[in-house]
């Protein structure tokens, strides 16, 4: 059977270069691709109250999502919103194949749109560029190797420092670019290593990250049946193949589909693992359909089912259960979202005993957390309420407390009971109230003294 894959029948690695295409699905895939660059550049720097629309502040421990603040104890809720979207991926993969690998995926979207278009624009066509690399080393083979690569590692320094933003600012990563590499040499790590990562990947591993390192594609014979809308070609009207005449189907064999596929498989054999979906072999075969007066979509998107002239059904069992694991995930997420107080407050007993008494009363030492989650400055009140109306509280719930955008404090809470009051542990409520004096948090803690026995 014949194949064509990306190793040699030597084990050596078979070097791919796709032949340049144009089509609707060629354009329209660009599109998409400027489009997700543009997202990947204007995350850090748009802001949505205040803050980039999205940014991991690793300093200050803090999520911003599209002018959702979450402090690192609330992560918790990002695993609604990762397994609604894994499972929207499901579904989509379930109905439309790797629609997400060969259109949304960065690996590809850097790959075929950035990379190796500068490989085209400096190298020259397929059939130049194979040849360019046949050929014995001269001065003109330096100079463009030197060129392409050094635009390569430019660009993955570029994409590193942007991916860096998302954890650190763009005001603080101009600074650290601007300082020497010592000064934030943690930093200067991270990128140096990313960079020589992404610079390896795009420029030699390419199409092998999708074969071998992603599990995607693996998933994917889990995830999807024959009535899947997948990239396949029409063997019923395609075969057999040969030249144009009555005695043969539509495929004439030119094996264009083969040439300008970026993962180097022959789309003829059927669904293959290395296929991403990218459509670049539609676009090239329709080409050929025109010239040939001949109708388009022989290599389509379709089923496997109406492929080969079956029955293909859109609504089955596993759509059904993805979709409704995702809007259950969603409903949680919404929900949980709406618990989330703009104030973190923690309240704990400080080390050492328990409590304290002397003559005239029981006395217990707690610890006030508070912090501001809001994108401005706030002013806090600490109050407590207690069944014992004698209870006297002392420390943080004395003062106001104004806190800065992100700002946490640690104040003390002393808490005492005349010792003549004191009949037994009681618990008590730990309020933070806001400017407009409603409760924000609460926290219940015990009050404890010695042991006393009813009477």
């Amino acid at each position: 059977m014949e194949s064509v894959t990306t190793i040699n029948d030597d084990g050596s690695r078979y070097i791919v270069h796709p032949a340049d295409v144009r089509g609707t699905f060629t354009t329209l895939r660009r599109v998409v691709a400027v489009l997700l660059i543009a997202v990947y550049i204007l995350l850090p720097i748009v802001r949505i109250h205040g803050e980039p629309a999205l940014f991991l502040d690793i300093f200050h421990r803090k999520l911003h999502l599209f002018g959702l603040t979450l402090m690192f104890q609330d992560l918790w809720l990002l695993f609604f919103t990762i397994s609604g979207l894994a499972f929207g991926l499901f579904a989509i993969t379930s109905v439309a194949g790797r629609l997400w690998c060969g259109w949304a995926c960065p690996q590809t979207v850097f790959l075929d749109h950035v990379f190796r278009r500068i490989e085209r624009w400096i190298d020259g066509d397929a059939p130049t560029r194979r040849r360019l690399e046949k050929a014995a080393w001269s001065a003109g083979k330096i100079f463009k190797r030197i060129l392409k690569h050094a635009i390569f590692l430019l660009i993955a320094a570029l994409i590193a420092h942007i991916f860096l933003a998302y954890f650190v600012s763009l005001p603080s990563l101009y600074n650290m670019v601007s300082e020497a590499p010592a000064q934030n040499w943690g930093a200067f790590v991270f990128v140096s290593v990313l960079t020589g990562i992404l610079y390896f990947n795009f420029a030699w591993f390419r199409e092998q990250f999708c074969i071998i390192m992603c599990p995607y594609g693996r998933l994917q014979s889990a995830l999807i049946d024959d009535d899947t809308i997948v990239v396949g070609y029409d063997t019923v009207r395609g075969e057999p193949r040969g030249k144009p005449s009555a005695e043969h189907g539509d495929c004439v064999d030119c094996r264009r589909c083969v040439q300008v596929c970026p993962t180097g498989i022959d789309i003829r054999q059927g669904l293959q693992l290395e296929c991403i979906a990218c459509t670049a072999c539609i676009d090239a075969c329709d080409d050929i359909m025109v010239k040939l007066n001949r109708p388009k979509g022989l290599i389509r998107h379709d089923s496997m089912n109406a492929l080969t002239g079956r029955i293909a059904k859109f609504w089955r069992p596993r759509l059904f259960i993805y979709m409704a694991l995702g809007i259950i995930g969603t409903i949680a997420f919404t929900f949980a979202v709406q618990q989330v107080k703009p104030v973190i407050l923690s309240v704990l007993r400080m080390q050492g005993a328990p409590y304290f008494r002397d003559e005239n009363a029981v006395r217990n030492n707690f610890m006030v957390h508070l912090a501001n989650k809001r994108a401005e400055s706030h002013e806090y009140r600490i109050a407590v309420e207690s069944p014992v109306a004698s209870l006297v509280a002392t420390g943080a719930s004395t003062h106001p407390l104004k806190l800065e955008p992100g700002e946490e404090v640690q104040e003390p809470l002393i808490m005492s009971v005349p010792d003549g009051d004191f009949h037994g542990n009681f618990e008590v409520k730990v309020q933070v109230r806001g400017e407009k004096g409603d409760v924000e948090g609460e926290r219940a803690v015990p009050f404890l003294g010695p042991f006393r026995e009813k009477r």
